[in-house]
């Protein structure tokens, strides 16, 4: 089978498509035939040897990757004869390998997909789909919600603004270029401004008229961050899940002092990791399961952008660089 290795850690070249073994599944396990993997900001990040929720791989030569769906080809001993042949989607966890043709995970991972959800859409929905819903926990949206979403055109991004408008909340998408404003517009954002601009906060004021944020859903830090910040009224609320606007490996998120957040009249919270973990009754997979309920029932419709999985580096420099849409997946 063919795979992407890293052999050393440094830029998006050090990927390389090669042939390998395919892995064998140990008991309790199943081999999935890969149709798509997703690709993270995060594996970018381990690319370069740096730690975060995951550790940098601990040896080298390996396989990135924690995202995967497919059909599932082979089985461990012990492992559920009925799991052979269908359609599957399972997030790997700590043990990358998701880069590849085909991939092993535990059985306990698995969902079983329905016939009409594509196997790229339920990698989005596995990763960043868990991830919308385990950040919407911290915020009740109605009709009296003003939303302002940065980066609205990404994975995460993507979905929000669809959650958002569902719930009857006025929804204004920030992104970076006309062809990813154009993206969010269509997407149902009621406003849908271009960030890079200087005017933009004068335009959302505009547009708000009297009414003020109610809830910034913030992944870029910076100033951008700021300025959306700034957008929220008194009660007004802001959640930190990134801070992509600072690099990969040295953005910082947004923070206030708490004279800053009384003089605001705002509350400002991290919701990445064991909060959010403890948000979802401890565990991860009632967020993956409610994920893939809301792909199935078509109220979340996540946006992919395919590579074939030869061109890992491009999706990575493409990504690194914020020059994709949606949620980015390798097709092998």
């Amino acid at each position: 089978m063919h795979a992407i290795r890293l052999h050393a850690f440094g830029p998006a070249e050090n990927l390389t498509y090669e042939e390998v073994e395919a892995p064998v599944p140990g008991p309790g396990q199943v081999r999935i035939a890969v149709a798509a993997a997703g690709v993270h900001l995060l594996d970018a990040a381990l690319r370069m040897g740096h730690t975060g929720p995951f550790p940098a791989p601990a040896e080298l030569p390996t396989v990135p990757g924690r995202e995967v769906a497919g059909t599932v080809d082979a089985l461990g001993e012990g492992t559920d004869a009925s799991w052979l042949g269908r359609r599957v989607v399972a997030h790997l966890g700590m043990a990358p390998g998701g880069y590849a043709e085909k991939a092993v995970v535990d059985a306990t991972k698995l969902h079983a997909l329905a016939d009409h959800v594509g196997e790229a859409e339920a990698v989005a929905m596995i990763g960043t789909g868990r991830t919308t819903l385990g950040i919407l926990q911290f915020a009740e949206l109605g009709p009296e919600s003003v939303a302002v979403v940065p980066a609205a055109a990404g994975g995460i991004g993507t979905l929000l603004v669809q959650y958002a408008k569902n719930a009857g909340a006025t929804v204004i998408g920030l992104a970076g270029g006309p062809e990813k404003v154009a993206r969010v517009a269509e997407n149902g954002a009621d406003l849908a401004v271009d960030y890079k601009l200087p005017d933009w906060p004068d335009q959302v004021r505009a547009f708000l008229g009297s009414r003020t944020a109610t809830v910034v859903f913030d992944s870029v830090g910076g100033d951008t961050a700021r300025a959306a910040v700034d957008l929220l009224g008194k009660g007004g609320l802001h959640l930190v899940f990134g801070w992509s606007s600072g690099g990969i490996a040295d953005g910082e998120p947004l923070t206030f002092t708490e004279e800053e957040l009384a003089a605001k009249g705002i509350t400002s919270e991290s919701v990445l990791g064991p909060v959010m973990l403890q948000k979802a009754g401890g565990d991860v997979r009632n967020l993956e399961l409610a994920a893939l309920a809301a792909a199935t029932a078509g109220t979340l419709r996540p946006a992919v952008h395919p590579f074939p999985l030869r061109n890992a580096a491009e999706a990575h420099r493409a990504l690194e660089s914020r020059g994709t849409i949606g949620k980015v997946v390798l097709i092998p």
